[in-house]
């Protein structure tokens, strides 16, 4: 996806580029620095999420010079391609079936070097079969710690990956020597250990680790994909005179354009001949179907109703209002950063630290050590290594969230990242979408008056009959209520449809004609409304109803409202948000009057109607520059932008497909008071992740001391490199351990 902008009289293109070859977030930082400082590039900015770079370039710079840049470090842009997200995609899955396989063949290989090195460490032939078996693990199925520890050398930066290889690196060679070489310690009074144990679990705990973080990552975006969706593949364009299909991409401004009944419309446009309904539930999120006549606006992946119309084509490719939603779901999610981040930062610091400790620890003991001193500096130094390796560190976030979302899913609630729960206990202001948020998001019958208690039965099988050939979008509301109430359609003809009025048609014997309409169709027809009608429709209209009227024989027979009703949570789903001090604001594609008379039944202050999707999404964007932090609650693909912008994004279970994949939580039960219960799960599990982080260091900050030799002047112990690999997988065990009691914990 590209596009072009003028600045300062240059020519600028944006483009979406996959790409290849990254494996963690410090080379996404590492490529978009590359990116950043290549000549011609105004912006760069890497989403390690979907491996893609959105690059701003001066049109006259070459990208395959920003390409060859990143082939010189390891790294590759994808250019030239029809399709960039199948690519994406293709890349992506190929990475995660790559790391699926490793950690697979680690576990299988790992678990004999574990039993002959925990249980048979005397058995000679054992640390040869261990060898054999290391070799493999270290060097193939872990070799991308390696190569992206010695990348991470050449920029100058460490990171958990140099510290897993330093750590086992240094254990292999240390076992390797003492396999090779047992005389050199039997000489001098020492058993030879080895730690290849210590090494291939270290390669298949953090493995594991990653394969979990690529899962949760290949969902990111099939959020985009299913929005691409939207947009068929090819249209009818009329050239010439004649009907002509061609592909999307062929499209061009001012093509008259047909869409035929149940087609996704699949550019902007304006209408120019006939007539239809249309679902823009994408854009608005109402449920009723929009008219369109001649010189209406019609807008991309909107589905036509059972009508059909020709429109000329306005906004194509990228300039299209789902090409708008796409690009802004794509930038917002691209923006995140995941709690991962904490402990990358921690790392940062501790890795080096780490390294440092392990150096002065092996100088102090060449320089104090006395008799056995390069022997003690060894040990002392391999066992700092060992005891700091992070496979607490790498499980501690992981675990934690595994258990959290297993308590969420118990109690109807679906979260699918670290970020929402970092985010969740923080939240000081909440969006709601109206429809199918706090309304139930269908049309339905909620009162229905007779004016004639003469012949019911008879008449209400005449309106079923009529309302089951109307094409209105409240006509449907209409069928399910008469049906529920087991009334048979009756015979009519003569049918017709009065577009924007309601409908007519005859019985049988044509001896008397039938309305179902509005006021304007009763007028037309010099049908009178009495004071007791009027009653009724001035009433429903202040409580933002639609009213209908039927009609017989000139006179009205009944009067029906249709609203879109209020669930019977919302209320106190509202005032139990309140009352935890968080704001609460309802946006609304619907009408202000609509949207005035739902706040007020549910207790709300804020509200915005009449809005755009691209509305509701600055919205989010004005709380968060106020500071706030901002959970959005959606179910409909018009919520998908705002969605994306909040801090934590939050869909309904029964709403679209696009807003669950946008959302970082979805809400499998239509219970808002599930929203309180997501934000005190929040709370609970960013808790068990910081005391899994405390856990992950605590066995550091007293071991690293005592693997030094910080005791030895005290009592002459000196803690062995096998002790200090248990410590480290205590470590891992009480970690674990700790993100279980969640599983117990009230929310």
């Amino acid at each position: 996806m590209s596009e072009y902008t003028v600045l300062e009289n240059r020519k600028v293109q944006k483009r979406s580029l996959p790409v290849s070859g990254m494996t963690c977030a410090a080379c996404a930082n590492s490529v978009e620095t590359i990116l950043k400082k290549s000549e011609g590039v105004l912006n760069a900015n890497v989403n390690f999420a979907d491996h893609t770079a959105l690059v701003e370039y001066d049109a006259t710079t070459n990208p395959e010079a920003l390409q060859k840049a990143l082939q010189a470090v390891g790294y590759d842009l994808i250019l030239d391609v029809e399709d960039p997200s199948e690519i994406q995609e293709a890349l992506r899955q190929e990475h995660y079936q790559e790391i699926k396989r490793r950690t697979i063949w680690s576990a299988i290989l790992t678990l004999p070097v574990f039993i002959l090195g925990m249980f048979f460490m005397d058995w000679g032939p054992g640390r040869w079969i261990s060898l054999v078996l290391t070799i493999p693990i270290l060097f193939w199925l872990g070799r991308s710690f390696f190569i992206n520890a010695f990348k991470q050398a050449r920029h100058g930066k460490a990171n958990m990956d140099t510290l897993v290889s330093l750590s086992t690196g240094i254990a292999f060679i240390f076992s390797l020597f003492n396999t090779l070489f047992p005389d050199f310690w039997h000489a001098r009074g020492i058993h030879p250990h080895v730690y290849y144990e210590a090494a291939t679990v270290i390669i298949t705990f953090i493995t594991f680790g990653k394969l979990l973080e690529e899962r949760a990552k290949s969902n990111t975006s099939s959020s985009i994909k299913k929005l691409m969706g939207l947009q068929p593949k090819t249209l009818s364009v009329m050239l010439n005179g004649e009907e002509v299909e061609m592909p999307i991409s062929q499209v061009e401004i001012g093509h008259t354009i047909i869409v035929r009944p149940g087609k996704k419309i699949p550019v902007d446009g304006q209408v120019i001949s006939g007539s239809s309904n249309v679902d823009e539930s994408m854009i608005t999120g109402e449920p009723v179907p929009v008219p369109k006549h001649k010189g209406e606006q019609v807008f991309a992946g909107t589905i036509n109703q059972k009508g059909s119309f020709q429109f000329i084509a306005q906004k194509v490719g990228g300039a299209t209002l789902l090409a708008q939603i796409i690009q802004m779901v794509r930038e917002a999610q691209g923006s995140k950063a995941p709690v991962q981040k904490l402990v990358d930062k921690i790392a940062g610091i501790f890795v080096p630290v780490v390294i440092v400790i392990s150096i002065v620890t092996f100088l102090a003991w060449m320089v104090f050590g006395g008799e056995d001193a390069f022997t003690h500096a060894l040990l002392t130094s391999v066992a700092v290594l060992v005891i700091a390796c992070p496979c607490a560190l790498g499980l501690a976030t992981p675990t934690a969230i595994m258990v959290g979302i297993g308590k969420g899913a118990e109690n109807n609630i679906l979260i699918k990242d670290a970020e929402s729960l970092e985010l969740g206990h923080r939240v000081d202001s909440i969006v709601l979408d109206k429809t199918g948020t706090i309304t139930e998001g269908r049309p339905v019958v909620t009162d229905f008056k007779w004016l004639r208690e003469q012949d019911v039965d008879y008449h209400l099988s005449v309106l079923l009959a009529m309302e089951s050939q109307s094409e209105h979008p409240l006509a449907e509301a209409v069928v399910d209520f008469l049906r529920s109430k087991e009334v048979k359609p009756g015979t009519i003809e003569a049918f017709e449809s009065i577009t924007g009025k309601g409908v007519t048609a005859f019985t049988a014997d044509k001896q008397q004609a039938f309305l179902v309409g509005n006021e304007r169709l009763m007028k037309l027809n010099d049908i009178p409304i009495s004071a007791a009608t009027r009653q009724f429709l001035t009433q429903w209209q202040q409580e933002a109803k639609t009213a209908i009227l039927f009609a017989g024989n000139r006179e009205i027979l009944a009067v029906m409202a249709i609203a879109d009703k209020i669930k019977a949570n919302s209320r106190s789903a509202v005032e139990t948000l309140q009352a935890r001090g968080v704001e609460v604001y309802m946006l609304t594609g619907d009408n202000r009057q609509t949207a005035a008379e739902v706040a007020r039944q549910v207790g709300l202050q804020h509200f915005e109607a009449e809005l755009m999707p691209a509305d509701k999404a600055e919205f989010v964007k004005k709380l968060q520059q106020q500071g706030k932090i901002v959970a959005m609650v959606g179910d409909g693909i018009n919520d998908s932008q705002a969605l994306a912008q909040s801090d934590v994004s939050i869909a309904m279970g029964k709403g679209s497909d696009i807003a669950m994949e946008v959302a970082k939580m979805t809400l499998i039960t239509s219970d808002l008071q599930a929203i309180p219960k997501a934000l005190r799960l929040s709370k609970k599990t960013v808790v068990g992740i910081r005391q899994n982080l405390f856990w992950a260091f605590i066995y550091n900050i007293i071991g690293i001391p005592v693997a030094a030799g910080l005791l030895y002047p005290v009592n002459g112990f000196l803690l062995d490199p096998m002790i200090a690999g248990a410590a480290m997988a205590l470590s891992s065990v009480s970690v674990v351990a700790n993100s279980l009691r969640l599983k117990t914990a009230k929310i």
